[in-house]
């Protein structure tokens, strides 16, 4: 008589759908773990960043009145310089999570937009990537 193609061995143990479900429980829980740690080195990182945009914005400023152009092209350069100082302040005052809610209802409010930007985004990263 041939023996039976399933044995009681594999009914006592852990069945495959637990095994994937056990399976798929660590991988979030690592995915989990990895975005906390880039969560907690960019928001230690805040701090230098902010200070970069605002040295940024002083040289903008220093220069700006000698930029080529006259009053408007100078006017335009401090109005930048003014926004470089905003966003340092922004990225000072906000950690990441409540950077990525205010992305999220930006996104959500002008999805056109913020898909265009995505795909210039995309665009400028994969022709970094392809050059030689």
């Amino acid at each position: 008589m041939p023996e039976p193609m399933y044995s009681n061995e594999n009914l006592t143990g852990p069945s495959v759908a637990d095994r994937g479900s056990e399976a798929v429980s660590q991988a979030r829980n690592k995915v989990a773990e990895f975005g906390s740690a880039a969560a907690d080195k960019i928001d230690q990182s805040r701090g230098s960043a902010a200070s970069g945009l605002e040295d940024a914005a002083s040289a903008v400023h220093q220069r700006a009145d000698s930029l080529p152009g006259g009053p408007r092209v100078a006017n335009l350069a401090h109005n930048a310089a003014d926004r470089l100082n905003d966003t340092a302040e922004y990225v000072r005052g906000h950690d990441v999570n409540s950077m990525m809610t205010d992305i999220e209802r930006l996104v959500k409010q002008n999805p056109g937009p913020a898909l265009l930007f995505a795909a210039a985004v995309g665009f400028l990263v994969g022709r970094s990537l392809t050059r030689d």
